[in-house]
C-alpha cells in the first residue's frame, strides 16, 4: 500500500484533477483522474486516497472506473456528498463518437458525448461500479451548454436542498450551469451565467460561501495568449450568488489563484474545523522516475492543502495548520534533508538561491527562476511574478519538496507555486527559520 506525505502524488503513472473532496466518517477523502497504464493522460478513472490529517495520505486504489455506455471512454471530474450517512460521487461521464484506430484512448477529431452520472457507496470504501446511474443527461440544446463540453459537477447541500455547478460553453464563451434537487438524485434546470473572464470553456468551477459572500473557482480555458503551454489557468473572484434563483454575479475581475501558473483544477471542501480548504493539481510535463516505495514512474502531484480566508477586503491563502505542525525540528546543514519549510523576509533587490531555484525581489512583485532546475524543457514558463507589494520587506513562507516549490507571499496574499525537476546544491540569501520535519 503506497503512502504519501505533505504531497499527494499519483501512486504509479498519472493523475490530474482533485475530485470527491470530502471529510466523510471521519477522514478526508480525496479522489483523482488517474490513467493507471502509463505517465500520461488517457482514459480516465478514479483513484482514491484518504487521510486523517490532510498531511498522511494513504492510496486506496481505483474507486471509480468506465463500466457504463455512457461512460465507457472516461469517468472524468467531479465531486462528493454525504447524504443519509452515505457517500454519494457526482462525475461527467464520458462516451467517444469514434476512437482513434491506434489509440483508443483519444477520441477521434474530438468528438465525444458528456453527461452527468452518480455513485452511492455506503461508506467511502466500497464502489459498486455497475451500480452507477446517469442523472443528467447529454444537453440537446446548444445555447444551454455544450454536448461535448459540459462537465465536472460541483455538488452541494444547503438550508434549500442541493445544488450543483457544472462547467459549459456556449457561442464560443464559456458558461456555468446551475441545477437543483430536492434528493441529490434527481436534478432540474435552474440557471447559468456567464462572463467574458471565463475563457472559451470553464472548467472544474467550485461555488462556496466565503466571509460575507461567495467564492467562485474555476479553471477558464485559453486565457493566456502567449503561444506556451497552460493556456488555460485557475482564476477566482468573490460574487454573489442567490439560491433561490441560483443566480451569479461576480463582485470583481478574475485573478490568478496561484501565480507560478502550475496549478489547475483545483476543488475545496470544509475540514473538521470549517475552515474552507482547497488542494489543486500541479502540471507535471515529463514523468519522475520510480521511487523506491514501488510506485514506478509518476507524473501529478497536489498542492499542500492550503486554507481560504476573507481577510482585509481580500482573500489570502494560506497553508493548512497541520501542514505548518510538521516542521518541528530546526535546520543546520548547508545541505539539509527535504522537506523544508523556510520563513525568510525579502527586501527590494534581494534574493534566495534555494538549490537551484531563484526568488528575488523587484519593484515590489516576488518572481520566481526555475530555469536551473527544470532540466529545460521546450516551451514553458520558466519565471512567473506576483503583482507588487507594498510592504518594505516582504515575508515569505516557502515548502520546498524535490518536485516542488510553494512560496505563499506576505502571509498567503499570493501564492507562487512551481514544479521542478533536480534541485542541487545548498542555500543561501536572507532566511530567517529554516524547518524540517521529526
Amino acid at each position: 500500500m503506497i503512502t504519501d506525505f505533505l504531497h499527494l502524488k499519483a501512486p504509479g503513472n498519472w493523475i490530474n484533477d482533485p475530485n470527491g473532496f470530502l471529510y466523510f466518517h471521519g477522514a478526508y477523502h480525496l479522489f483523482y483522474q488517474h490513467f493507471p497504464y502509463a505517465p500520461r493522460w488517457g482514459t480516465m478513472h478514479w483513484g482514491h486516497a484518504v487521510s486523517h490529517d490532510l498531511v498522511h495520505w494513504t492510496h486506496l486504489g481505483i474507486a471509480l472506473f468506465p463500466s457504463k455506455a455512457y461512460d465507457r471512454n472516461g469517468v472524468f471530474s467531479g465531486s462528493a456528498l454525504e447524504l443519509d450517512g452515505k457517500l454519494h460521487l457526482y462525475y461527467s461521464a464520458v462516451r467517444y463518437l469514434a476512437e482513434e484506430p491506434e489509440d483508443i484512448h483519444l477520441a477521434r477529431g474530438g468528438g465525444l458525448q458528456t453527461s452527468q452520472a452518480m455513485l452511492v457507496s455506503p461508506d467511502g470504501r466500497t464502489f459498486d461500479n455497475w451500480s452507477k446511474r446517469q442523472i443528467i443527461p447529454v444537453l440537446e440544446d446548444p445555447a444551454l451548454g455544450d454536448a461535448a463540453d459540459t462537465r465536472d459537477p460541483k455538488v452541494w447541500a444547503s438550508d434549500g436542498g442541493y445544488y450543483m455547478i457544472l462547467g459549459s460553453k456556449a457561442q464560443g464563451q464559456g458558461k456555468v450551469l446551475f441545477y437543483r434537487s430536492g434528493d441529490g438524485t434527481h436534478w432540474n434546470y435552474a440557471n447559468s451565467y456567464t462572463d467574458p473572464s471565463f475563457g472559451s470553456m470553464l472548467e472544474c468551477p467550485d461555488l462556496f460561501p466565503l466571509g460575507s459572500s461567495y467564492l467562485l473557482v474555476g479553471s477558464p480555458m485559453g486565457v493566456i495568449q502567449d503561444g506556451l503551454p497552460y493556456a488555460d489557468q485557475t482564476m477566482y473572484a468573490p460574487a454573489d450568488f442567490a439560491e433561490d434563483t441560483c443566480t451569479l454575479r461576480l463582485l470583481a475581475p478574475f485573478t490568478y489563484l496561484d501565480w507560478g501558473l502550475d496549478l489547475y483544477a483545483p476543488q475545496s471542501t470544509l475540514d473538521d474545523q470549517g475552515r474552507r480548504v482547497l488542494i489543486g493539481w500541479m502540471r507535471m510535463p515529463q514523468a519522475v522516475r520510480g521511487e523506491a516505495d514501488g510506485r514506478g514512474p509518476w507524473r501529478g502531484m497536489m498542492s499542500l492543502p492550503r486554507v481560504a480566508e476573507w481577510e482585509n477586503g481580500r482573500v489570502f491563502f494560506r497553508p493548512h495548520p497541520q501542514v505548518v505542525a510538521q516542521f518541528t525540528q530546526p535546520v543546520s546543514s548547508p545541505r539539509p534533508t527535504m522537506p523544508l519549510r523556510i520563513l525568510a523576509s525579502l527586501p527590494e533587490g534581494a534574493s534566495l538561491d534555494l538549490f537551484g531555484y531563484q526568488i528575488r525581489r523587484e519593484r515590489g512583485a516576488v518572481t520566481a527562476d526555475r530555469s536551473q532546475v527544470f532540466d529545460q524543457i521546450p516551451g514553458y514558463r520558466m519565471t512567473a511574478s506576483t503583482p507588487p507589494i507594498s510592504a518594505p520587506c516582504c515575508p515569505l513562507e516557502i515548502y520546498v519538496e524535490p518536485n516542488l516549490v510553494e512560496i505563499f507571499v506576505n502571509h498567503g496574499q499570493y501564492v507562487l507555486s512551481h514544479v521542478v525537476y533536480g534541485l542541487r546544491g545548498s542555500f543561501s540569501g536572507p532566511i530567517d527559520d529554516m524547518t524540517t520535519v521529526s
